[in-house]
């Protein structure tokens, strides 16, 4: 078996990949993250899910692809430029809700349903609204994160908030955590009540 063997990949996340580098979007979700996302997704028919940070879609496309014909997905990001760019790609999607909004905000005043699956690929609901983000996942739902191994485009003292937020996390007794020294660096959270 080799994970670099990838067969299933989105019809459209080639062309995504493309208009990345086109127009120099450089934290791009990585391929492995994708297959991850699209696996869990899978397992929760008529599922509700919520990514936070689109970006250009890379992610949001392994997330439709897993969905089934009753789930819905929300996507926010803050920035204009790329939330237009991801447009384009889905727009046609009835499945999905693109939001162009302060993620933080987004979760401080969200009153909505609870998600099968929280992908977190923002600083808010990964290092800051963690409560909030947390409150939305339903028992039994996934909350995951990435980039939690050192990456070439770290700020100094990043390394720091990663630790802290592992540390929170490993304190919670509402949810079932797995750490994994795999792509970028995972956690993988189940709320167990």
């Amino acid at each position: 078996m080799f994970d670099t063997n990838i067969s299933d990949t989105p019809e459209i996340y080639g062309q995504i990949v493309q208009r990345s580098k086109e127009v120099g979007f450089t934290m791009p979700s990585d391929v492995y993250i994708g297959t991850l996302l699209k696996t869990l997704v899978a397992s929760k028919p008529k599922g509700r899910f919520l990514e936070l940070g689109t970006g250009l879609g890379l992610s949001l496309a392994w997330i439709l692809d897993g969905m089934d014909a009753g789930s819905k997905v929300v996507s926010i990001d803050n920035d204009p430029k790329w939330v237009r760019i991801a447009q384009a790609y889905f727009e046609k999607d009835a499945r999905l809700k693109l939001v162009c909004a302060d993620v933080g905000k987004w979760l401080k005043t969200y009153s909505g349903e609870k998600f099968d699956l929280v992908f977190a690929d923002a600083w808010p609901g990964k290092y800051s609204e963690i409560e909030e983000v947390l409150d939305l996942v339903k028992v039994g739902g996934f909350y995951v994160i990435d980039d939690m191994k050192a990456q070439p485009n770290w700020p100094y003292g990043h390394e720091g908030h990663v630790q802290d937020l592992v540390a929170y996390l490993e304190r919670k007794r509402d949810f079932t955590l797995t750490k994994m020294d795999w792509s970028t660096g995972l956690v993988v959270a189940v709320r167990n009540k």
